[in-house]
């Protein structure tokens, strides 16, 4: 034995023991770590014994496993495509438009679910006896029936509508029928993209500057008028942006030619059965979700708020919110998800969303497996990334209520 190993034996106060398997044995955490190794080997031959046997069974019937058939034309087209898409493009492009139109329906969706599930949800707590249970029968009735079904429903609703040429309209500006919802238009779509964005970028100015507005009540007393100064922000942001884009006025307004309409932007019955099936349903759930989330903030802490001047917008936002969100933002997230999940029932509609996109693909080229694996790899990082985002802003949330 070494000195400084004789130095170090001598300071524990015991002598060094030797080697031993059976104490290693001993140790309860050794042995957890080798239950979940021989778990973990388990698993992994369990799986390479089916793939094997998925590769051996597929060699016989002269099928190849490979992703080289993406390159190959598509020769099909799609109902509607929020990107450009056409029989001479590739496999992969397919691929691509299918997640563009579950990127379109899903964001849509969320939009509006987050919107209804939240004024349901505040509706649910109102004193007003028609109104809270109006909006419990409203929860109770699209939180109890399949999903499925009501996406049947409302596209089976849709199609029983008028033909185009005896749609509903509204002066010259939307026309509802059996071929769906025709809206006027920006003629400048670049233009109305720019001021859209700018719009975007101007929510996370009101986030940072309702931050600031804070620390500033705190360290001088001075209270800012956040929400009249927030609105005035985005006006005059988005007015900025329409200026510097030539401040187009022209409006694109649908006509009716032959048995269809033409010009503005058109919602297809697809779609908004999908779109209003995802809405209607999740923002069910997320009422409830922000109904108990309003209820875990104390009554006391409520009554302080009004003691100090906090009433309505900056009660909510100085005692309520803060709390109530780190409650609400974790099962808000797990909708979410479901939500994007979920739109893969486009298929019963014939919304050519992702699932319903891939299924061509797997009929015309025979690379199911290929497919399948494709198809829940893009599911799998669709559903991290939000959870990532949601994260972020919980953690945010969380910081700012601990502070608080």
């Amino acid at each position: 034995m070494s000195t400084g190993a004789k130095t170090r034996s001598s300071r524990r106060g015991r002598p060094d023991k030797p080697f031993s398997w059976r104490g290693l044995w001993r140790s309860q955490r050794m042995r957890g770590y080798f239950y979940q190794i021989l778990v973990v080997a388990g698993m992994a031959a369990v799986i390479l014994f089916m793939v094997s046997n998925a590769l051996q069974s597929m060699a016989a019937k002269g099928m190849r496993i490979g992703l080289g058939f993406l390159s190959n034309e598509a020769g099909f087209t799609l109902a509607e495509s929020v990107l450009p898409f056409g029989p001479t493009n590739t496999f992969l492009q397919a691929f691509a438009a299918g997640l563009g139109n579950t990127l379109w329906v899903s964001f849509v969706s969320l939009i509006f679910a987050t919107l209804l599930g939240v004024l349901v949800g505040m509706a649910r707590l109102s004193s007003n006896w028609l109104v809270s249970r109006g909006a419990a029968v409203y929860v109770e009735i699209f939180r109890n029936t399949p999903q499925l079904i009501q996406i049947v429903f409302w596209y089976t609703l849709f199609t029983l509508l008028p033909g185009a040429r005896q749609a509903w309209h509204g002066m010259d500006w939307w026309f509802l029928s059996n071929r769906g919802l025709v809206l006027a238009w920006p003629e400048d779509r670049h233009a109305f993209a720019i001021v859209a964005l700018a719009l975007a970028a101007g929510l996370a100015g009101v986030y940072f500057f309702a931050k600031w507005a804070d620390q500033r009540q705190r360290s001088t007393g001075q209270r800012l008028p956040v929400l009249v100064l927030s609105m005035a922000g985005l006006i005059a942001v988005g007015l900025l942006a329409w200026l510097a884009t030539g401040a187009p006025t022209a409006i694109e307004y649908p006509r009716l030619t032959g048995f269809n309409f033409r010009g503005g932007i058109t919602l297809s019955p697809e779609f908004l059965a999908l779109a209003l099936g995802l809405v209607l349903y999740f923002a069910a759930y997320i009422s409830e979700i922000v109904r108990s989330g309003i209820q875990s903030v104390g009554k006391g802490q409520i009554e302080a708020g009004r003691a100090v001047g906090l009433h309505g917008f900056e009660l909510y936002r100085h005692i309520i919110l803060p709390q109530a969100l780190r409650v609400i933002v974790p099962p808000v997230t797990a909708q979410y998800i479901s939500l994007i999940k979920t739109s893969a029932l486009g298929v019963a509609v014939g919304y050519p969303e992702l699932f319903n996109v891939s299924n061509s693909i797997m009929t015309l080229s025979g690379h199911t497996l290929e497919c399948v694996i494709i198809m829940g790899l893009v599911y799998l990082l669709l559903a991290l990334g939000v959870s990532s985002l949601m994260n972020v802003f919980n953690r945010a949330v969380a910081l700012r209520g601990a502070a608080r």
